[in-house]
């Protein structure tokens, strides 16, 4: 029996053995739902979306790549100067990073309902966030390494279409546009997490992208196939996560709907939504 008077644990054990059994408990639910739900998924439009990207940029490449870096208006690029830094990443996977090793500290047996639907919701959503726009952003770099597309500041020595494959420098990463690929995968988070508002998250969200063209940075088609890029493997995520009942449900047509119990819990649903998050992967078991 322990001696009353014992020190508790340090505190970097106990933060570990918090983490460990969070973590543990996240993989073990995920693995099981692979097991046992049957592998379908939603019917996305996939092969119209990549042709649509394909013949954008090939468009912009034959007939604006070579007008881009001297005939744009200069009021495009002063507002471009101003909007282009929310294309880093950072904006978006910090916070949520942040929420994820929050959340991984909580214990989460000791929530009541409610806090434990809305502690759950909220660290699904930093989840989907992590692997929506950080992973479609590790692709592009890898891509931009492999293409080696040289950047229009070298226009006049290299041309439009020079590439140097595996040449790991900033200078020959115009392929794909990073800060597009991130702002593509902004739009479609949004999109999928309040539909509502899809027109205007897809007009602000070209536009933000179409910055790195006015700023100089890359070239038209770099920003489309980093945009179709970034969107596209977002939807990819929700639709996995739809697939294994997380934050999203399955729609027989189109992009995966968000589950009615992530903003609220109706009162007709509150006991079978407990049930639910009790078989979350971040709950305790």
């Amino acid at each position: 029996m322990k001696d009353a008077g014992a020190p508790s644990r340090p505190l970097l054990q106990r933060v570990l053995a918090q983490s460990w059994t969070n973590t543990a408990t996240t993989f073990a639910v995920i693995g099981r739902r692979i097991r046992q739900r049957p592998a379908q998924y939603d019917r996305i439009f996939w092969l119209p979306w990549t042709i649509g990207c394909v013949l954008l940029a090939g468009l912009a490449a034959i007939y604006l790549d070579h007008a881009s870096v001297r005939d744009w208006h200069p009021v495009f690029g002063a507002l471009a100067e101003m909007s282009t830094p929310l294309g880093l990443g950072e904006w978006y996977l910090w916070p949520a990073a942040a929420w994820v090793l929050v959340a991984n500290q909580i214990d989460w047996s000791r929530l009541g309902r409610k806090q434990l639907i809305a502690v759950y919701n909220r660290t699904s959503i930093a989840l989907f966030v992590l692997v929506a726009v950080g992973l479609p952003g590790l692709l592009t770099i890898v891509l931009k390494i492999l293409f080696g597309r040289a950047r229009p500041a070298l226009f006049d020595e290299y041309g439009a279409f020079s590439f140097h494959p595996l040449t790991v420098k900033a200078i020959f990463a115009s392929f794909p546009s990073g800060h597009a690929t991130t702002i593509g995968s902004v739009t479609a988070v949004l999109v999928l997490l309040f539909p509502r508002g899809k027109y205007w998250f897809l007009l602000f969200g070209l536009w933000f992208a179409a910055t790195r063209i006015f700023v100089g940075a890359h070239y038209p088609s770099d920003t489309i196939v980093g945009f179709g890029l970034g969107f596209g493997l977002a939807v990819v995520a929700a639709v996995v996560c739809a697939r294994l009942g997380f934050l999203f449900r399955s729609n027989p047509v189109g992009l995966p709907r968000l589950r009615r119990t992530v903003w609220r819990t109706p009162k007709t649903e509150r006991s079978s939504s407990s049930h639910a998050v009790h078989n979350t992967p971040v709950t305790q078991h």
